[in-house]
């Protein structure tokens, strides 16, 4: 089974966009790194996303390892953010983000990455009964202040999806 390993923007994003629990639908398991959760997701809606499904998962030494590496030469990423990119080594991993470092980082390691749009698109493959929620969904969260999404990417699909 497909892990998709998150980083914490992606799941702000669907928690906007009230797609946290669609997002669990997928063929695919959730999940971060132990010191992300600890750090930014436990304190305020870890147990919810815990009950949906998110794995909590620890780094072995060799990943850790990685992670202190990274961070030390990327300044732009944060350890937590670090440690997903590790993770998402793992064979059948992939990370998620919406991180534009992350992102880059994540392509100079020869990591698979995606976003959050691409994880929409999935879920309406696998679930085309999702259409009228994720287009809903995937409104607000383009509308929201801190938006991060390509425009045009985002009106495609909103014109696809109508």
């Amino acid at each position: 089974m497909l892990v998709l390993v998150s980083d914490t923007s992606v799941l702000i994003d669907l928690e906007r966009g009230n797609l946290l629990e669609l997002a669990f639908q997928g063929p695919w398991s959730l999940a971060v790194p132990d010191l992300l959760y600890q750090r930014e997701l436990e304190p305020h809606n870890g147990a919810y996303l815990k009950g949906l499904g998110l794995g909590v998962l620890t780094l072995n030494g060799d990943e850790s390892t990685f992670a202190q590496q990274v961070s030390g030469s990327c300044p732009k990423l944060s350890l937590p953010d670090c440690f997903a990119l590790s993770l998402a080594r793992r064979d059948d991993h992939v990370l998620l983000c919406g991180d534009g470092a992350l992102r880059q980082e994540s392509g100079q390691q020869h990591v698979r990455c995606h976003g959050l749009l691409w994880l929409l698109d999935e879920l309406l493959e696998h679930r085309p009964d999702l259409r009228t929620a994720l287009r809903e969904g995937l409104q607000i969260v383009a509308g929201h202040p801190r938006r991060r999404l390509p425009k045009h990417e985002v009106a495609r699909r909103l014109t696809d999806w109508a």
